[in-house]
């Protein structure tokens, strides 16, 4: 460690697998960026309407590396507050479009409400139609559906 300052993010989980298509009927393990599971670190949310999309700090699916990457809050779960020390995601923070993170005392309620609000997300897919059988949306695996 070289001593740097830590600074306060939101880490979160990407769900292991995701509704997606006509809806809702076809499933896809994790994102395009992120494997199911994969921890994540948010940077910053997108208010506006809703805070529908965030930008997470996170390894990639297939090369490994840091990357930054703009993603909706329902393909995550698990939002808790976290003082990050990892000199890679400070780095990638350093130089991206949002270096400051969360304030200390914000942190918290910030983290609640992406939770709350990315359950709502996930809910309103397809909210009609019924999920396919065994279905492995992160819904139905933790029983959030119900």
């Amino acid at each position: 460690m070289d001593g740097e300052e830590p600074v306060w993010l939101i880490a979160a989980n990407v769900v292991a697998w995701r509704r997606r298509g006509t809806g809702g009927q076809e499933l896809r393990p994790g994102t395009k960026a992120f494997k199911g599971g994969a921890k994540v670190y948010v940077s910053h949310v997108h208010w506006g309407p809703g805070g529908e999309r965030l930008t997470a700090i996170g390894r990639a699916r297939h090369t490994g590396r840091w990357v930054e990457v703009d993603t909706a809050t329902r393909h995550l779960y698990g939002f808790r507050p976290k003082a990050v020390y990892t000199p890679r995601v400070l780095e990638r923070l350093r130089g991206s479009r949002y270096p400051e993170g969360f304030d200390a005392d914000r942190v918290v309620t910030a983290s609640e409400a992406l939770e709350r609000n990315a359950r709502k997300y996930r809910a309103e897919i397809a909210p009609a139609l019924p999920h396919p059988d065994r279905c492995l949306c992160h819904a139905c695996l933790t029983g959030e559906s119900a």
